[in-house]
């Protein structure tokens, strides 16, 4: 039987106090504190370092925003993570504007038709799936496509900051929230 961790979804009321600007951040900018953040806040150094290089990322990696949704969603796909999943597919087509296509493709896992994204999520999935480890043809892909060797440590960073929600929402099964759930996959026979 899967682990799941009993602690509270906490508000900025019930949030440790070293975390209670986190959340109020958060809704602030969002207008609503995600499920996620909630949980996370359980380790305030947890949801700081997932906040900070989140944010870095969105803002420093040199990818467009439809790319770093292939980015997320792709490593969320690979972690099986049904909360980031919903998420990522709701930013990608509401506000990142990631071809149709390109959504339907990477949230079955299929081949994108843009080759430019195909290469990005093909790198992606092999840099999950080897820990870190992508072959030199891999990496040769993704650079003869237009990316950078510096983007490649950027795809690090999203990484990381994928694996604290990810593992986060694994430990929770943290229930989708109602701005997200229009985008969640059907639930896998398990």
């Amino acid at each position: 039987m899967k682990a799941k961790l009993q602690l509270p979804i906490h508000s900025e009321n019930t949030a440790p106090e070293k975390g209670r600007a986190f959340l109020g951040t958060t809704r602030k900018n969002l207008g609503f504190i995600p499920n996620m953040y909630g949980e996370m806040v359980n380790a305030p150094g947890a949801l700081s370092t997932y906040m900070h290089g989140y944010d870095w990322f969105r803002k420093e990696s040199g990818f467009t925003p439809a790319e770093q949704e292939v980015i997320f969603l792709t490593i969320s796909r690979e972690n099986d993570c049904h909360y980031c999943m919903a998420a990522h597919s709701m930013i990608a087509e509401k506000v990142s504007k990631v071809p149709p296509q390109a959504l339907q493709a990477v949230r079955e896992g299929h081949a994108i038709d843009d080759t430019k994204l195909r290469a990005l999520a093909g790198f992606v999935e092999e840099m999950v799936q080897t820990r870190g480890n992508p072959s030199q043809e891999s990496l040769q892909a993704f650079t003869s496509a237009g990316y950078s060797e510096q983007q490649a440590l950027q795809v690090v960073l999203a990484m990381a900051v994928k694996t604290i929600s990810n593992y986060t929402n694994h430990l929770f099964d943290t229930p989708v929230d109602a701005a997200f759930a229009s985008h969640a996959l059907p639930a896998r026979k398990k």
